[in-house]
């Protein structure tokens, strides 16, 4: 039998959709779910489910900025062939991509064994929920908000690159929460942090999902509710996509921060009560 149901599959693939691009932790709302309904969050089959329907809300990335993809990746290949064309700032934003990614690629190999034991924990989301509000919210009033999607590079790839580690380590910290919050630090402006969030997370998130997807039907997830929670995390997270890029331009992280203090306390509060099992 499967480990999960389909319709425990599309509830995950809601809570996937919506909360994978949103500041507030898409792993940490996956698993808080899970517990909600019984599920355990340290079965090899649910972690790896996790992962694989991620790639439904990046497909909903590739899909919204196809565009941009498109025409960051064409200034890559006619770099590649013409010596010329490498002083393009799409050719040099493409290489940075793919060196910002290798540190999570690095430390999700090695800490393999942690990530899918202990810290998978409930309470390391809790706590992991609050500590990221507070950096979110220090993050949102010390940058300056004074640089563009054009300004960036490869320092700053680099180092919003590497706070992929903190949610990757730490679920409840957030990888949209983590990348924002560093960008904001460099002084990127609220729209161009969230835009660059997105990029890295393209090829992070699909190479877990790959990466994970031989365990999650190798040990039971079943393929009827995989594809069915992936389908439903790319709706849902494509409308999210394009809610969150019209929020931010206009507003600050404030809203995010207050509801991940509120579920954090409540989720410790749960946990402490018994209601809920780590």
């Amino acid at each position: 039998m499967s480990a999960i149901s389909l319709g425990q599959a599309t509830i995950l693939g809601i809570v996937e959709g919506i909360t994978e691009f949103l500041p507030i932790s898409s792993t940490g709302h996956l698993k808080i779910a899970e517990g909600l309904m019984g599920i355990p969050v340290d079965d090899p089959a649910v972690v790896g489910f996790s992962a694989v329907i991620q790639v439904g809300a990046i497909a909903a990335v590739l899909v919204y900025f196809s565009k941009d993809i498109a025409r960051i990746v064409t200034a890559w290949v006619r770099g590649l062939a013409d010596k010329e064309q490498r002083y393009h700032h799409d050719y040099k934003f493409a290489w940075w991509i793919i060196f910002a990614t290798a540190p999570i690629v690095v430390v999700g190999l090695a800490a393999k064994p942690l990530i899918d034991g202990p810290l998978a924990s409930l309470w390391v989301v809790a706590v992991s929920l609050l500590v990221g509000s507070g950096v979110m919210w220090a993050a949102d009033r010390m940058g300056r908000h004074k640089r563009g999607e054009d300004d960036t590079d490869l320092r700053d790839t680099m180092l919003v690159g590497s706070a992929q580690i903190l949610a990757l380590l730490f679920p409840g910290f957030s990888r949209s929460g983590a990348t924002m919050s560093t960008a904001l630090m460099l002084d990127l402006d609220r729209v161009a942090a969230t835009r660059l969030s997105f990029y890295l997370g393209i090829p992070a998130l699909t190479g877990a999902g790959i990466y994970e997807l031989k365990d999650a039907v190798g040990t039971g997830a079943g393929a009827a509710p995989l594809v069915v929670g992936t389908a439903v995390s790319f709706g849902v997270a494509y409308a999210s996509i394009a809610w969150l890029l019209k929020y931010v331009a206009r507003h600050s992280f404030n809203a995010f921060v207050v509801y991940r203090v509120v579920v954090g306390v409540l989720l410790l509060g749960l946990l402490a009560t018994g209601v809920l099992s780590a």
